[in-house]
Formats: C-alpha cells, sequence, structure tokens
C-alpha cells in the first residue's frame, strides 16, 4: 500500500474548483444564531460536495454527487429537501486528485499525514476518504428549538453512534489556524456509509483500507447573513469563540 508522500495537489480553476463557498461562520453559531439563512437549494448552486446543519442544529449534512443526506438524533439518513434551512455549511465543485491509499491508521494520524503530504497547513483543502472502516464513531447534535441555547450549552445534546467494518466516505475540510471562528481550525469531518447505515460528524475513526483525494482553494467565498437581524446586531465580543468552537467540535462523549 502506498504510503502518503506529499504528491503536490494544486488548486483547478476549471470550473471554478478552486472555490470554496461557506455560508455563515461557526461563530455565529457560538451564541446560538441557528436560524437557517439559507436554503439547500440555494447552497447547490454552488456546488455538489459539502457538509453542513440544519437550523437549530438540525442533523449532520453531507452532500456527495450533488445529493444531500442528513442524520438526526434517530440515525436515520434521510435525503435533504431544497426548502430546507441552514445556519452554516460549506461547498465546492468536487474536483478530487488521488492521493494514495492506506490502510489500518486511526483518524488522528490519517489526517495528521494527509497535512503532511499536502505541505498545505496555511490553506484550505478539501479532503475525502473512500474505503472501508473497521471502527466508526459519529454524533448528530440534537435539533433545537428558539429561543436558542448558545453552542456550548447543545455540546453535550447529542446522538453518539458506533459502526464497525463499514464501508462508506468521509468527506473532510481543512481549515488553517488563522480562520479559527470563521471555521474550525484542522479538520471538519462528516461520514456516510454506502449502505445508509451511519453517518454524521465524525468524532473517532479507523480506516482498514481506502483511498485518499485532496482539493486544494485558493479562494474563499463567505457569505454572511446580512438580512438576519440577530445576526446584524449581535455583538461578538462578548463571546469566546475560539474556546466555545474547540469544545463544542470535540468528542464531549469520551
Amino acid at each position: 500500500m502506498s504510503e502518503l508522500k506529499g504528491k503536490a495537489i494544486e488548486p483547478i480553476h476549471e470550473h471554478k474548483a478552486n472555490v470554496l463557498y461557506q455560508h455563515g461562520t461557526l461563530a455565529l453559531l457560538v451564541p446560538g444564531l441557528l436560524e437557517g439563512t439559507t436554503t439547500m437549494g440555494e447552497l447547490l448552486t454552488h456546488g455538489d460536495t459539502g457538509i453542513g446543519t440544519g437550523e437549530g442544529l438540525d442533523g449532520e449534512i453531507i452532500v456527495l454527487d450533488g445529493h444531500a443526506w442528513k442524520v438526526g438524533r434517530t440515525g436515520v439518513v434521510e435525503a435533504v429537501p431544497d426548502d430546507l434551512t441552514l445556519p452554516f455549511a460549506n461547498i465546492h465543485r468536487a474536483a478530487f486528485q488521488y492521493q494514495c491509499e492506506r490502510r489500518d491508521i486511526g483518524l488522528e494520524e490519517l489526517n495528521r499525514r494527509i497535512v503532511e503530504a499536502n505541505g498545505r497547513a496555511n490553506t484550505f483543502f478539501s479532503v475525502i476518504v473512500r474505503g472501508t472502516f473497521s471502527f466508526i464513531k459519529t454524533r448528530a447534535v440534537i435539533k433545537q428549538q428558539a429561543p436558542y441555547p448558545t453552542l456550548e450549552e447543545v455540546a453535550d445534546r447529542q446522538a453518539i453512534f458506533l459502526g464497525h467494518d463499514v464501508r462508506g466516505t468521509m468527506l473532510g475540510y481543512f481549515s488553517p489556524v488563522m480562520f479559527h471562528g470563521a471555521a474550525v481550525a484542522g479538520f471538519h469531518e462528516h461520514f456516510l456509509a454506502d449502505d445508509h447505515s451511519i453517518g454524521g460528524h465524525v468524532l473517532d475513526a479507523v480506516l482498514e483500507r481506502g483511498e485518499i483525494l485532496s482539493q486544494v482553494f485558493d479562494t474563499l467565498v463567505t457569505h454572511l447573513p446580512v438580512d438576519n437581524p440577530d445576526y446584524r446586531n449581535h455583538d461578538f465580543s462578548r463571546d469566546n469563540i475560539a474556546e466555545a468552537i474547540t469544545n463544542a467540535e470535540g468528542d464531549t462523549a469520551k
């Protein structure tokens, strides 16, 4: 099995595959600005591959090949309608480049090697891992109702799912440390089993065998919900944004 050896992955400008489109920021979720401010239909005009969450943190969403899927508190994978609203999402036009294959590697080590291979610690990029996972641990935050709690308050209100010997796709985005707040520094990854038996936000995984593909972006487009009065008038200086995001994105169920 080949190693991650730093094959040069460069931005592809055809069909705007060099652009990462992001609606909202993770920072706006911190104080509980969880109202949906774009629709899935609108989001899909900007790409065919991505991740996000619905209004009130309604499930963990993954978009693959132009099809959007959501995993909620029950663990059931369901198709996302075009009128579902979202407070936060990433999406892009897929043009992944094959990087390597790996086997018998844990999530932390896999992600570390991917960053080293790309040499892209200060660059946004996306990664897809397709293969068989001997272990996968995912979560879905339980949908909240208005008035919405803060992000940290809902961090432990989540359903946990465990899978073994599952074949599927893990899709992630890597964000540089300097953008922590706009996104989560490092990797933000969602998973979908081929048979839709499990999915959600990835907390831990062991890849038994699979291929790794990467796509680098040189342009970040951030669309902000400027017509939403709660967002427009909120004083973010009162929020401990970096710590709240780090705490919420980690595995609180350990």
